[in-house]
């Protein structure tokens, strides 16, 4: 389902109008730190180009050493002044004690200040049959779509209120912390799961000056979903078949776009504003006549989507019963 390419536009266009109308003070990243997990490629390395650009100095975090260096290789590229400080930091952050060990090793160069804002981008699907699953895959998809970040936001936001910094913290969910479809049930539960934590800590934060984002993007065109649509079950194949995607390069600038209007709940394009205004419960509007119209939309056009999404599915079981007799986890009686 992707959007039309015009109507993404006037969106986002519409979305930065209304923004300035509502008074909302644009968050400027020049001078800060902003730190990023997942920042070797996709989204993390596409923001941290985008940031640096901005003048921002930036930490990327992320497992691969090699592909670090050449991230920030790339990075340095595009330095603005001589003392923007730029670096990479090679952790995995699943695990509370490592997600605390980035977050202190990229604040020693300033000062052992914690970052200004924290753009929590690692983590990625892995998208196969419930059945297929055992309790190891279950909870290493849920490691893998929140724990990620979670931890990261836990260790981030103790260190802000310590320092007396008024940050930010920016999640990554999903178009499937919206609603979810066949092959996602880990990754799903993983990012509603974000949505229910990022709930929770806008309110909570507000304690401190904290402010908090979450950002809901459809596929994107990166190795990673390259290498996800490789072992990815040909039922979701079929149903994304029409998801063109978009570029890392312009979630990354819907996501800052939604950042510097302030906006908690952040789309960047049609399908996801349509399933944000539809599904926001009490979560601040982004516009009050546009979110409408998008709730009209979504009134009208996501039962018409659930009701073929629903027959494909169903046009699929002989297929898949015969593929769960080929892998065995069915077998056909001697009767």
């Amino acid at each position: 389902m992707a959007p039309n390419l015009s109507a993404t536009y006037l969106s986002a266009l519409l979305n930065t109008w209304l923004g300035k109308l509502s008074g909302r003070t644009r968050w400027d990243p020049k001078g800060k730190h902003c730190y990023i997990t997942g920042g070797s490629s996709g989204l993390g390395l596409a923001l941290a180009i985008r940031l640096v650009k901005l003048g921002a100095h930036v930490s990327i975090v992320a497992r691969n050493e090699k592909r670090l260096q050449e991230a920030l290789e790339k990075i340095e590229k595009m330095r603005q002044t001589p003392d923007q400080i730029l670096a990479s930091y090679s952790f995995s952050v699943t695990e509370s004690e490592s997600a605390a060990a980035a977050l202190d090793a990229a604040s020693e160069p300033h000062g052992g200040r914690c970052p200004d804002a924290l753009f929590l981008c690692a983590g990625g699907p892995s998208p196969k049959f419930f059945l297929e699953h055992d309790e190891t895959s279950m909870k290493k998809g849920m490691d893998d779509a929140y724990w990620v970040q979670a931890l990261s936001a836990l260790e981030g936001a103790k260190r802000m209120v310590k320092d007396n910094v008024q940050g930010k913290i920016i999640f990554i969910s999903s178009f499937l912390g919206y609603m979810s479809m066949i092959g996602f049930s880990s990754y799903a539960s993983g990012k509603f799961a974000l949505r229910g934590l990022a709930e929770t800590l806008r309110s909570e934060f507000l304690l401190y000056g904290i402010t908090v984002h979450i950002f809901f993007p459809g596929n994107m065109l990166t190795p990673g979903l390259e290498a996800e649509n490789r072992t990815k079950p040909k039922i979701v194949l079929k149903l994304e078949e029409t998801d063109t995607g978009q570029t890392a390069e312009h979630a990354a600038e819907g996501l800052l776009q939604g950042v510097f209007r302030g906006d908690f709940h952040i789309t960047n394009d049609l399908l996801g504003n349509i399933f944000r205004s539809s599904t926001r419960g009490a979560t601040p509007r982004n516009g009050v006549l546009l979110d409408e119209i998008y709730t009209f939309f979504g009134w009208v056009g996501l039962p018409i989507w659930r009701r073929i999404t629903d027959s494909t599915v169903r046009g699929h079981r002989e297929e898949h019963h015969a593929y769960l007799k080929e892998t065995g986890f069915l077998v056909e009686s001697s009767d």
